[in-house]
């Protein structure tokens, strides 16, 4: 009942309007009269005729509202005929269903090979899908278990991105990991000073020690420290690591380990003579090399980083040192070239 009320009504007004106008006044009172009938006969129609459609293309309201009332009010008479038209037009046009020129594609699963081995783990898939809040939060939570599975050294790094997630659940998951590899190194330590300290002769404290140094330097490799903990791992693991590099001299592995560790200390002319004593003492070059190549691009010597990727032997068999090695030796971009079809 109420859509033909409104139609009547507007029916009426506009032709008030008309018969006013047609009895030849031509004051401006006449006029506004006119306008003031013909605009309220609009505004009644277009509410009428926005009632009767359908609801996507009655939104939005307003501008509906006021697309049929400017036709009908600014379109002497055709306008006004043309929308009530379009009242009984509009039932027998064709229904369409218009298409989105966007869709939401649905999240994939979590690709199952990103749960293999550890071997095989791809540390940058599961990076980038952890940092995606628009997936499911279940899904997320089961990447970051599978973490567990791969090197504590690929990780913790995305375990600890993760504790500014804005997931509590995923801020938690992570934050519980890292603490509780943290405190599995940390009772290690604890039992081994223990041990250290009630040795009764001097191979049972160097084996301590050995075993010391190599827990304070976990703690540092595998980024469970920060700040200055990691200072003080670092402070205590070259504490011990001196002890044994004192009591083995010529232990290339110890060696090794020294060097990396003062690398990390920034005692860079240290970290070098350590690592050529490490290739003196018989280690193969492709273990101590990169190592001194990156105190090389340290000290900004290009020169001696390109001569020592070039006469890295066995470069073949660094998977992951792929890309620097292409980048740095000629080397490596002659035998490509020449291996290509």
């Amino acid at each position: 009942m109420f859509q033909p009320k409104l139609g009547l009504s507007a029916l009426a007004l506009e032709t008030g309007a008309w018969v006013q106008l047609a009895a030849g006044e031509t004051s401006d009172a006449a006029l506004l009269l006119y306008l003031t009938s013909h605009g309220g006969a609009s505004a009644l129609l277009a509410l009428m005729v926005w009632s009767l459609l359908p609801r996507a293309l009655a939104t939005p309201r307003l501008p509906v509202l006021g697309l049929i009332w400017s036709v009908s009010f600014f379109i002497p008479i055709f306008g006004f005929c043309g929308v009530i038209l379009a009242i009984f037009a509009l039932p027998f046009l064709p229904q369409r269903r218009g298409t989105l020129d966007f869709r939401a594609v649905p999240l994939p699963a979590l690709d199952p090979h990103e749960k293999q081995d550890v071997t095989s783990f791809r540390q940058a898939g599961v990076r980038q899908f952890l940092k995606n809040d628009r997936a499911p939060v279940a899904q997320r939570l089961r990447a970051v278990v599978a973490l567990g599975n791969a090197p504590s050294a690929v990780s913790n790094p995305m375990l600890r991105e993760l504790l500014n997630d804005a997931t509590e659940d995923l801020r938690l998951l992570a934050y519980g990991m890292l603490d509780t590899r943290e405190k599995k190194i940390n009772a290690a330590i604890h039992a081994e000073r223990g041990q250290y300290a009630a040795a009764a002769n001097a191979t049972e404290r160097l084996l301590a020690a050995r075993r010391l140094a190599g827990l304070y330097w976990e703690l540092i490799y595998q980024g469970l420290v920060q700040g200055d903990l990691m200072e003080h791992a670092a402070h205590e693991g070259f504490k011990y690591m001196s002890e044994v590099m004192a009591a083995e001299p010529t232990n290339a592995g110890v060696a090794l380990q020294f060097g990396r560790l003062l690398h990390h200390m920034g005692r860079h002319d240290e970290a070098e003579a350590a690592y050529r004593g490490a290739r003196a003492l018989g280690l193969p070059a492709p273990r101590v090399e990169p190592y001194r190549a990156e105190l090389a691009f340290l000290r900004r010597d290009f020169d001696e980083v390109r001569d020592i990727i070039e006469h890295l032997d066995n470069w073949q068999g660094l998977s992951r040192l792929q890309p620097v090695v292409r980048l740095w030796s000629r080397k490596a971009r002659d035998t490509q070239t020449s291996t290509a079809p």
